[in-house]
């Protein structure tokens, strides 16, 4: 039995069914309706308001990402585009899965490929090669089980991801926004969220995360599209 980041204890097996979990025992996390997160945004938060109407409709937040069920994918991807732009994430990803016919890796074709040629072929860190080791690692052995992360809380997953080396609580969240598509959550320590918060409410420096915490206690449950609003300010959404 391996054990993981949170304390519990499972199989090694990757690939364990799910068939014996009770269905009503799983945590819903359905995507809320847009109009109504609008609304409750518009009404909780007048600079929001006004952000919300000067942004015009958001861009498809899946676009270039790895299918909804793809977890392994989309965790590669977020490693990827680490302390990247937009631009540079997208065509450092589209290089990694050029080596494997045009689609994400599979855990073991990452650790098949040799690291430096890897490396050169596709314009990453070294870093980030033994990132991506790493994921390949916790996920082959079981550490990691990519299945059950539909099933966790936003805190769990967190949890779980930030065990393996290279995914922080910025690759975490950022997963839980626009690979889980979960409402509500909110990117304390991203940079991008904290200068738009400095710009939109005339604050006098970058506001500490416990600051951001505060502020936008009013936008639950909402918080992750409140998040996409003040990335569209600074025209900057990560990609």
């Amino acid at each position: 039995m391996a054990a993981s980041s949170t304390g519990r204890s499972r199989p090694a097996s990757p690939n364990k069914s799910r068939a014996a979990k009770p269905a009503a025992s799983k945590p819903r996390h359905r995507t809320p309706s847009t109009r109504k997160a609008l609304a409750h945004l518009t009404a909780a938060d007048p600079v929001l308001a006004e952000l919300i109407a000067a942004a015009g409709p958001l861009p498809n937040a899946r676009d270039g990402r790895p299918e909804r069920d793809d977890h392994y994918g989309a965790l590669v991807r977020a490693i990827v585009g680490q302390q990247l732009s937009v631009f540079a994430a997208r065509a450092i990803y589209g290089r990694v899965t050029a080596r494997v016919k045009g689609r994400p890796p599979t855990p073991a074709e990452i650790l098949a490929d040799d690291p430096e040629e890897l490396r050169a072929a596709s314009g990453l860190s070294r870093a980030k090669v033994g990132f991506l080791r790493s994921l390949a690692e916790h996920v082959i052995s079981g550490e990691l089980e990519l299945e059950r992360l539909d099933d966790l809380s936003d805190e769990d997953v967190i949890a779980e991801l930030v065990a393996v080396k290279g995914l922080g609580t910025w690759s975490a969240h950022m997963f839980l926004m626009f690979h889980l598509e979960r409402p509500d959550v909110l990117a304390v320590g991203d940079l991008g969220i904290r200068r738009a918060i400095e710009r939109a409410y005339g604050l006098h420096g970058l506001p500490t995360a416990a600051a951001i915490e505060k502020l936008a206690e009013p936008w639950r449950p909402y918080r992750t599209l409140a998040c996409r609003y003040l990335w569209r300010s600074l025209r900057n959404e990560p990609g």
